[in-house]
C-alpha cells in the first residue's frame, strides 16, 4: 500500500441553478473523499457564477478500501436563517490518477470542467472547474521506545 497527498485545486463554476429567488445564492462546496471533507469558503454574493480558487489537501491510502475511490463535491448555497440548499453534485472517479501517480511518481487531473447534477432530480445544475494531483508519499516512521509513559534516557 501507498501513501501519498491529494491536492484538489478548486477553480469556479459556472450557471449554478439558482434556488434563492429573493437573493443571490451564495455558494460552497462540500469536497469529500472517502471519510475526509474539506468546506470551501463561502462566495457570498457572486450568485450563479462563484470563483473560489482555493487548494485542499487529503491523505491517500492506495490501494485502498474500495475498488472505485471517488471524489466527491457537493454544492451547496448557504442560507443565514434556515438550512442551507442542496445545488447538485459531481463525482471524480480517482483509479487511474491514484495508479499513474503510483506508478510515475505523480499523476495530475488538469483543471477541467465537470457537470453539476441534481442527484434528486438527475437536472443539469451548472458546471464547477476543479484540478487533482497526486503524489505518492515515502513515509518514514520514527519510534521512540517508551517504557510506561517514560521515554528511556541515558547519561
Amino acid at each position: 500500500m501507498r501513501i501519498g497527498v491529494m491536492e484538489v485545486n478548486l477553480v469556479d463554476a459556472r450557471g449554478l441553478s439558482k434556488f434563492d429567488f429573493i437573493n443571490k445564492i451564495d455558494p460552497y462546496v462540500l469536497i469529500q473523499y472517502r471519510s475526509q471533507e474539506h468546506k470551501s469558503l463561502i462566495a457570498e454574493g457572486h450568485g450563479s457564477n462563484p470563483t473560489w480558487n482555493q487548494k485542499f489537501t487529503f491523505r491517500v491510502e492506495y490501494p485502498g478500501a474500495d475498488d472505485q475511490p471517488k471524489l466527491v463535491l457537493k454544492i451547496m448555497d448557504h442560507d443565514s436563517f434556515s438550512s442551507d440548499d442542496y445545488i447538485g453534485q459531481t463525482t471524480i472517479y480517482l483509479k487511474e490518477l491514484l495508479e499513474l501517480g503510483v506508478k510515475n511518481g505523480s499523476s495530475e487531473l488538469r483543471v477541467q470542467k465537470c457537470r453539476v447534477v441534481d442527484s434528486r432530480s438527475q437536472s443539469y445544475s451548472g458546471d464547477i472547474r476543479v484540478g487533482v494531483t497526486f503524489t505518492p508519499r515515502v513515509e518514514t516512521e520514527t519510534y521512540v521506545q517508551e517504557f510506561g509513559g517514560w521515554k528511556e534516557s541515558h547519561r
